[in-house]
């Protein structure tokens, strides 16, 4: 299929090619050229190789490991498309980089996620197309629309189709910062929620222990950001010792930072789920499995571009309302 509307136009940068091309297939809009690189002493360089004058620009480009390099190379991609007279410059940034910076928790802290808004907008970004943002209140650091999309949905028709569903199964927020997340899966899956609490703090993750019963149920590990893999590896051996069965773990994106793969793979855990809004070169646990984001960020493009509403396509959050 190739999208009939010719003013618009799909740029991939270097962050995560892979689903780039994905979201090209789905929308049917070729990938435009581009040539970015790096001079020796760490410069970006970007050179846009056909016109976009008067179109409507859409880059693919998470914020993900190397994190300030692949934003950098966004800044300049964005001034770039602004000084070619773009008519709109739109980012479609899967994975946000310092979302996790979104408060002051302590004295003299920045608020980096603020910080990384005021820079694309900045910069020249007419609107901001994500997915599952670590704090939805990010949404409003900008001053341009942001479109903040979920993935409790694609997990939950593939939990669906692995019968993985009711009574017998029970959705877990491995923190207490993942509650509504959880509970919007569990009412999906029509499923009991349970909450992993610590007696003193999440550092002290030997103190664990559940609030619900999940004996001799399996059990639906759910979080947003998996990054070390302690979280979801504590929080399996402390479901796996109040009697649950088989455990599964599922996150919005996978950044995977070294180690993560081994602790994952030592801990009582039978299948990892993650989208593919990161694209990362380090190892992945044996039990890895991906689900595409591309259709879903496909539809947004195009509903953008139409002036079609987004709000169809992030409507099941009501639980998390």
């Amino acid at each position: 299929m190739t999208y009939k509307d010719k003013h618009i136009k799909l740029f991939s940068l270097n962050s995560n090619l892979e689903l780039a091309q994905k979201i090209s297939e789905c929308a049917g809009i070729p990938l435009s050229k581009i040539e970015s690189k790096q001079f020796s002493d760490g410069e970006i360089q970007i050179n846009i190789e056909e016109s976009v004058r008067g179109y409507d620009i859409f880059i693919v480009q998470s914020t993900s490991y190397p994190v300030n390099t692949h934003l950098w190379e966004l800044l300049i991609m964005i001034d770039a498309c602004k000084r070619a007279s773009a008519n709109t410059v739109n980012i479609v940034m899967p994975y946000y980089g310092y979302a996790r910076q979104d408060r002051t928790a302590s004295p003299r802290e920045p608020i980096t996620a603020k910080l990384v808004a005021n820079m694309l907008t900045t910069a020249g970004a007419d609107r901001i197309l994500t997915l599952d943002l670590h704090a939805v209140q990010v949404q409003g650091f900008f001053d341009i629309p942001a479109d903040n999309l979920y993935t409790v949905p694609l997990f939950a028709e593939y939990y669906q189709s692995q019968g993985l569903v009711g009574d017998d199964v029970v959705v877990v927020a491995p923190k207490n910062s993942g509650i509504k997340r959880a509970r919007s899966l569990a009412d999906y899956l029509e499923s009991p929620l349970a909450i992993v609490d610590y007696a003193d703090d999440d550092q002290k993750r030997e103190n664990g222990y559940i609030i619900g019963d999940v004996k001799n149920k399996n059990v639906i590990l759910i979080d947003d950001i998996l990054n070390t893999g302690k979280t979801f590896s504590s929080a399996a051996v402390i479901a796996k010792d109040a009697g649950a069965m088989d455990v599964y773990a599922v996150a919005s994106h996978g950044l995977f930072t070294p180690g993560a793969a081994n602790r994952l793979n030592a801990a009582p855990i039978s299948e990892v789920l993650v989208t593919d809004s990161v694209k990362t070169e380090t190892p992945k646990p044996d039990a890895i499995k991906y689900l595409s984001a591309a259709p879903l960020l496909a539809h947004a493009i195009i509903r953008i571009h139409e002036n079609k509403p987004v709000s169809p396509l992030f409507q099941y959050n009501k639980a998390a309302d």
